[in-house]
């Protein structure tokens, strides 16, 4: 075996002393910088659970909030539904009394289809009817006329006088009272008066 000689043997023992050394500082080193990531780590987990209890407080704020708002949107929707519920009641009840009022309409429209009917049907009879007097009065002698004309109300007279024919008439109003037929003879004359003639 052939020894080394006493350089390199003195060489590579201060090669191993340098890397224990080395590798004894190195270690010292990491394991500050352990001590000192710990210590951070410390100080931001505490630094971190007062900002997590007002992350919290500030989410809890935030949800009271956003529920109130959410209620207050609830109770304007309810109010909004029942004014819309008692709008689509008075829109019924208008409609109904619309209904009400058309139907109405339609009777009124027939009754005064009924009553103009009616009306019509007695002028023809009173028209019928005094044709008839007039021409029973026509009939009888000028005397007996003037008799019955004296106690006539004199406008009721003056009527039949007017439908009679003119010299029938005439003779009629010569037998009576002279102010009786004086009376007849100012209604005859005035009816028409108040007629505009233009």
């Amino acid at each position: 075996m052939t020894r080394q000689p006493a350089r390199s043997r003195r060489r590579g023992r201060r090669s191993r002393g340098t890397l224990a050394f080395l590798a004894a500082v190195l270690a010292i080193g990491g394991a500050m910088r352990l001590g000192a990531g710990a210590e951070t780590a410390r100080e931001s987990l505490t630094a971190s659970e007062p900002a997590e209890a007002t992350t919290s407080a500030s989410t809890a704020g935030q949800n009271s909030e956003i529920e109130a708002l959410l209620e207050a949107l609830h109770e304007r929707e309810a109010r909004l539904d029942k004014r819309e519920a008692a709008l689509e009641e008075r829109l019924r009840a208008l409609a109904l009394s619309e209904q009400r009022l058309d139907e109405q309409m339609r009777e009124i429209e027939a009754a005064e289809a009924e009553l103009s009917e009616t009306l019509a049907l007695a002028d023809r009879a009173s028209e019928r009817d005094l044709a008839r007097l007039t021409t029973l009065y026509e009939s009888m002698k000028p005397g007996e006329a003037a008799t019955l004309f004296e106690q006539m109300d004199p406008q009721f007279a003056a009527g039949f006088l007017a439908r009679m024919q003119p010299e029938r008439g005439a003779a009629v109003l010569a037998g009576l009272d002279p102010q009786t037929a004086y009376t007849i003879s100012v209604i005859l004359a005035g009816r028409h008066a108040e007629v505009p003639t233009e």
